[in-house]
């Protein structure tokens, strides 16, 4: 069985290298959705009876280490010297530095490498996570698949 929970946050970002306007600092309404797999439980009076994993399990791991990190920042890759120097100057502004360009493909990986270390701990069976999935606008996204 696959089960899956979508979240939504706000960022901004650039891809320095493109030829069009996505070179300049703007921003998205993300939505990220989180893919799991696993069989679902049997067992009368166990919470989670007829479930896979309660879906507000995968919200808490989607907040904890992507949603609440990303929400309201301004995701730049370290190798865009001229932005980072810019953000650094501001204080408190909220910027995560990224090892990769923040595409959405990029993004859905990077994701997707932070969350699968802690599929496992929600619970004490097998899961197993499938799919991350960035969508930048309504109409364009990229998954990143086991």
């Amino acid at each position: 069985m696959i089960i899956t929970r979508r979240l939504e946050f706000d960022s901004g970002h650039r891809i320095p290298d493109h030829r069009s306007l996505c070179r300049h600092l703007h921003g998205h309404r993300y939505a990220l959705e989180v893919t799991v797999s696993g069989d679902v439980t049997r067992m009368d009076g166990d919470p989670r009876n007829g479930m896979v994993l309660d879906f507000s399990e995968v919200k808490s791991l989607m907040r904890q280490y992507v949603v609440d990190v990303w929400d309201h920042a301004f995701l730049v890759y370290e190798g865009d010297k001229q932005i980072r120097d810019f953000l650094d100057g501001l204080p408190e502004h909220r910027t995560v530095v990224l090892n990769v360009v923040p595409t959405a493909e990029n993004l859905a990986a990077k994701a997707f490498e932070l969350l699968a270390p802690h599929i496992n701990d929600l619970c004490d069976k097998a899961l197993t996570l499938e799919n991350v999935r960035i969508y930048e606008t309504p109409n364009c996204w990229a998954d990143a698949r086991r």
